[in-house]
């Protein structure tokens, strides 16, 4: 039988997070590479909901500062 480690959880869902980020910030720079802005947009304001402080994150990177509502891609 597994040993529970106190804990263990919840690094494992911080772990998971940040490579949700950093899967988020590869995506959106490969966007801007390609040129497409609005997918790009879109990643970002992903990043921005899951990063640690929410919403109230301060602002990326992005030469465009620009909000949109997310929506579906397809």
């Amino acid at each position: 039988m597994d040993a529970v480690i106190p804990g263990t959880e919840h690094d494992e869902e911080r772990t998971d997070k940040s490579a949700i980020l950093m899967m988020l910030a590869y995506v959106e720079a490969e966007c801007r590479r390609l040129g497409v802005t609005e997918a790009a947009q879109h990643a970002a304001q992903a990043a921005t909901i899951l990063s640690p402080s929410g919403l109230a994150a301060a602002p990326r990177r992005s030469s465009v500062a620009v909000v949109l509502p997310l929506a579906p891609l397809h």
